[in-house]
């Protein structure tokens, strides 16, 4: 199967209409239709119906779709890795992060690219369990992340991290964490994006018996952070983004269900000299002494 045939199925189903697909695939509309028409022929069958709002795919379209997607990313995740590799494996990294490590990964970057001013770095906003699985499938060199992770990641642990109560600076702390949570509310992070992290969160409110009231669902961390700052409510958020912004107060919360441990991870046995210096930098940041 031609993999051109395949996204152009793919993309007529994103965009939901020819032209967008054509114009995102750089082809012209007919060229598009003719794929779309050989790609039938093939499976033969019916995979996408117009009408007057676009395209949408038939019944054989959607038991299809996501084969024919998972066949593309995989396509995609060989071609960034044969590229890495004929490129030697030491002109540039793939790397991910997260909400834990947002502070220490940009750090570490920087300090490799002190290092290694050659070496390009692409550096992605990641949940742990994406990181992880883009890990295994060559599409990510490292990838900063929570553990515990499963015994084929190999891994360099980087320290501590835990949840702090984030409330406006102008917010009285004596009445403590727990109570805090429960007049003020909390901003909340959406499970879509960040599902280990909000599940660390509802861990914890479950074993202190908490069921707070939530005031507003944000995206992202800064989003979060901003919000407190204007006295929407509190949050619950990592001790090291937390650092991110000032305007606010950071109250630690003393339960064990609140902490876990941050580290680097990679999959390779056999890191390449590009990696291990990645390795070397993240380890010197940390001002971790362990060996490879």
């Amino acid at each position: 199967m031609e993999d051109r045939l395949l996204r152009a199925f793919v993309a007529v189903a994103d965009h939901g209409n020819y032209g967008a697909a054509a114009r995102a695939l750089a082809v012209t509309q007919p060229a598009l239709t003719k794929q779309i028409q050989a790609l039938e022929s093939r499976v033969g069958g019916t995979l996408l119906r117009r009408g007057r709002h676009g395209a949408v795919p038939t019944a054989l379209g959607r038991a299809l779709l996501p084969d024919a997607r998972d066949a593309v990313e995989r396509l995609d995740a060989f071609t960034l890795r044969a590229h890495r590799l004929t490129a030697g494996g030491t002109e540039r990294l793939a790397v991910g992060f997260g909400l834990s490590t947002i502070e220490i990964a940009p750090r570490t970057v920087a300090e490799f690219r002190r290092r290694r001013p050659g070496v390009r770095v692409a550096l992605d906003d990641l949940s742990s369990a994406v990181q992880l699985d883009r890990l295994r499938r060559g599409e990510l060199d490292a990838g900063f992340v929570r553990l515990p992770v499963d015994q084929d990641v190999s891994v360099l642990e980087l320290g501590d991290d835990g949840l702090m109560l984030a409330i406006p600076e102008g917010v009285d702390p004596c009445p403590g964490v727990e109570t805090l949570i429960r007049e003020l509310g909390l901003i909340y992070l959406t499970r879509s994006g960040n599902p280990g992290f909000v599940a660390l969160t509802d861990n914890y409110l479950e074993a202190v018996g908490l069921r707070p009231r939530i005031l507003q669902r944000a995206g992202d961390i800064q989003t979060v952070l901003a919000l407190v700052t204007a006295g929407i409510g509190a949050a619950l958020v990592s001790a090291r983004a937390g650092t991110i912004r000032p305007g606010l107060r950071l109250l630690p919360v003393g339960h064990p269900a609140a902490r876990w441990r941050i580290a680097l991870a990679w999959v390779q046995r056999d890191p390449s000299p590009t990696l291990v210096a990645f390795i070397e930098s993240a380890r010197d940041i940390a001002g971790n002494n362990l060996q490879l």
